[in-house]
């Protein structure tokens, strides 16, 4: 096992020290069964920064973003977002937090019964109190609009493409202005050029609203346009981690396969 290579982790102190972190998490442990998944993995996610997570398949990429926005408990370990203690808030508090972070699901996650509008005013309607601040409709056309999909607002989930599912899925994540955007795989079973159209979208929304996100991928392009930084997961720690140009510069038998193409 190998420690984080000095002169990346001098360059990312050198770049991150002036803020506060958004998302911190340290020490965390997380396991099924047997099956140590996170043993003792830290982060620190910086405003309108974008920090990719990278690793193999099974790893625990996706358990991570999980932890952090409380779908599933750690067994140890502390995580702070907008400096709170999140494993020690109540459903009311943990709810309230839900809604300043969008989640965008590997599979987009959409009710298939709902229209595109249906499905995107479900979050307001249960913010139930912005409903008197905002116009619903406005919003709705509004996020579309920013994903490219204002046309797609009374069609049906399963009259759309795999990308276009995908757009509309960063579309409902944005309905409620979040803080921060955790995307699981958003290029996942797409085409190239699909991949990076949403490539593109994913800085277009870091840039319209200001997001610090965290992006759980296997795309290497990706990863290289997107990141402010990357982690690098492996053994359940983060094994290795810095901005692109210097992760693909480490010789490790256990990162290096994962930039050679």
């Amino acid at each position: 096992m190998i420690s984080t290579p000095l002169h990346i982790e001098e360059k990312q102190t050198a770049l991150r020290n002036d803020a506060e972190p958004i998302i911190e998490v340290t020490h965390l442990q997380k396991a099924f069964g047997s099956n140590e998944v996170l043993k003792d993995f830290n982060l620190k996610v910086f405003p309108a920064e974008n920090v990719v997570v990278m690793g193999k398949s099974g790893i625990g990429k996706t358990v991570l973003i999980k932890c952090i926005i409380g779908l599933i408990k750690p067994d140890a370990g502390t995580l702070r977002v907008f400096g709170e203690d999140i494993l020690v808030m109540k459903q009311k508090e943990l709810d309230d937090l839900r809604m300043r972070i969008g989640f965008v699901f590997q599979s987009s996650a959409l009710y298939d019964s709902m229209t595109i509008r249906e499905n995107l005013e479900f979050p307001l309607r249960r913010k139930h109190h912005i409903t008197v601040k905002i116009n619903i409709e406005e919003k709705v056309r509004e996020v579309l609009r920013n994903v490219g999909l204002e046309h797609t607002i009374d069609l049906m989930p399963s009259e759309l493409s795999g990308g276009m599912r995908k757009r509309i899925g960063i579309a409902r994540s944005l309905v409620l202005d979040p803080e921060i955007v955790l995307y699981d795989e958003p290029t996942t079973g797409l085409d190239p050029i699909t991949s990076g159209e949403i490539t593109d979208l994913i800085l277009d929304v870091q840039k319209k609203y200001n997001t610090a996100s965290i992006i759980i991928t296997h795309d290497v392009e990706l990863a290289k346009r997107v990141s402010s930084h990357i982690v690098f997961l492996s053994d359940g720690i983060a094994y290795a981690e810095g901005k692109y140009e210097d992760i693909i510069k480490i010789e490790d038998p256990i990162v290096k396969p994962f930039f050679v193409r």
